[in-house]
């Protein structure tokens, strides 16, 4: 807050947006849900990529793309398709980034297929469980790993089949664990004309919908982030699972067409019926001036024309819509602070780009969660994330550390891009575009400290304090609005984090975050 009123507007990120008004859940946390009747997109913010979202009789469940972070595949819960709560974190064995995933039930089990890639190794694989809350199996490799974004089919020949990336598809074996054959070209999907500006082609994310005598296949083209106007929806149908597939003539059916838009890059959607037997598009796309969040959960409702083609009546997204149902005494999402009391490791910590073992370094204990150190520094420490959607707010922790521990509070995008600040029996350690600078030492080093990081629309600033003082502002504050994936790749968000390395282990007996 500015004390001189010659010191006017610190940050642009959002500002021709500030009018719009959310409703608040846990902690001041934006909700869609207005409580009347209507909500106010996004309907999950932060980093909620790529959604999956399975009907199952009147309950909805969704997860979405976990890319770094594990466990993954944290699985969610509606009756409404705006109100979420989390069930579990469905894939624990790391197999690299996770990338869009397909959850769908057949023959009364789920599954979900994921393409996931380490450096030097990519693939598809599929895990299974009897229940949605677990547990999950092991991931079986499927040996795809020249596509990524399967979309799960059954054919009215009863046999299943995966859509892939760039209008290919493979048959199933019928308990959906294995291949048959080879992968096989379907479809060449609809271009949008030489001159509209956009990423690439990169067809993908196709997801197949049967609807009365026809097959539609959802696809996204135009590249998912870059440009606000490159990502797009497009429809094709076929009456066949084999096709030939006819292209929608209103195509593209969603585009971000400017970027005084509110919402950019929107793509990626998964057609759902509603109970009442409308219908509705989940999807993702990046907040006008807030590509630091992450590509957000947005819900578009959906009329059908009467040759049958599915068209998007949302607009824009920037104004509230009708839900698609009405509920009463629904949370959404879940708390962000943590006393370390349960263990929430999975459904809401994550840790970054993991080993095998990783979460042996996560023990809960009397005192609050030990966190063993990695490595020389959050480059290469796994910080443990969780993520948020706020536009503006505070996250503060209470770390003490053992003799050789280096630990603090991050906003950690990746490897190569984070801030925030650590400490360590030397003294404070400032980090700033990934690198490390070591501030001046304590009058009284001690070893437990309370670090405070407030992010206000890319405006961040710092503070310390010991047990029983106050709060002591750090003497640098950044501007963060560039830790995105158009700076730095890897299709991630910048995340509140701890880290410790050196050796050792830090405990951290709170950690309490507030929307502002």
């Amino acid at each position: 807050m500015t004390t001189d009123p010659r010191e006017g507007l610190l940050s642009p990120s959002g500002e021709r947006w500030s009018g719009l008004a959310w409703a608040r859940g846990f902690e001041g946390q934006r909700r869609a849900d207005l409580g009347n009747g209507k909500f106010l997109n996004p309907v999950f913010a932060g980093d909620h990529p790529d959604p999956s979202v399975l009907r199952d009789g009147d309950t909805y469940y969704m997860t979405c793309s976990s890319f770094d972070a594990y466990p993954g595949l944290v699985i969610w819960k509606s009756t409404d398709l705006v109100n979420w709560s989390s069930i579990t974190a469905a894939l624990t064995t790391p197999i690299g980034s996770v990338w869009a995933p397909e959850l769908c039930k057949h023959a009364g089990r789920y599954y979900l297929y994921i393409p996931a890639r380490f450096p030097n190794y990519r693939s598809n694989y599929v895990i299974w469980a009897d229940r949605i809350e677990g547990p999950w199996s092991d991931p079986i490799d499927l040996k795809l790993p020249a596509h990524i974004d399967p979309g799960h089919a059954v054919g009215e020949d009863s046999h299943r089949y995966l859509f892939l990336s760039g209008g290919d598809r493979v048959r199933l074996s019928e308990d959906g664990l294995s291949t048959i054959g080879q992968v096989e070209h379907v479809y060449d999907p609809w271009r949008y004309p030489d001159e509209w500006t956009v990423e690439g082609f990169s067809p993908e994310g196709p997801k197949i919908t049967r609807r009365g005598d026809w097959f539609y296949m959802i696809t996204a083209v135009g590249g998912t982030a870059g440009p606000p106007t490159g990502h797009m929806v497009i429809v094709a149908r076929s009456s066949s699972i084999h096709g030939p597939w006819e292209d929608c003539p209103h195509n593209p059916i969603v585009r971000t067409w400017s970027a005084d838009e509110k919402w950019w890059s929107r793509g990626h959607a998964t057609l759902v019926e509603g109970s009442d037997g409308n219908w509705w598009m989940a999807y993702h796309g990046y907040e006008n001036g807030f590509w630091t969040l992450g590509r957000q959960m947005l819900l578009d409702p959906v009329d059908w024309s009467a040759d049958g083609w599915p068209i998007a009546r949302g607009g824009d997204l920037s104004k509230p819509l009708r839900k698609p149902s009405i509920s009463t005494h629904q949370t959404h999402g879940q708390p962000l602070s943590d006393n370390f009391s349960t263990n929430r490791l999975g459904t809401l910590w994550a840790f970054y780009n993991p080993g095998p073992d990783e979460s042996s370094r996560f023990r809960l204990t009397q005192d609050g969660l030990a966190l063993a150190a990695k490595g020389t520094g959050p480059a290469n420490t796994s910080p443990l994330c969780f993520v948020c959607g706020d536009l503006a707010y505070e996250v503060e922790a209470d770390i003490e550390l053992a003799n050789g521990t280096e630990a603090g509070l991050l906003l950690f995008y990746s490897k190569r891009l984070y801030a925030g600040l650590g400490f360590d029996a030397n003294g404070l350690v400032m980090h700033r575009y990934g690198r490390s600078r070591r501030g001046r030492a304590p009058e009284n080093p001690g070893n437990r400290l309370f670090v405070r990081i407030r992010n206000d629309r890319h405006i961040v600033t710092m503070y310390t304090r010991r047990e029983g003082s106050a709060w002591e502002k750090y003497g640098v504050q950044m501007e963060v609005s560039g830790y995105h994936h158009n700076t730095d790749g890897d299709f991630l968000s910048l995340r509140p984090a701890l880290y410790a390395c050196g050796g050792g282990e830090a405990r951290i007996r709170n950690v309490t975050y507030r929307a502002l």
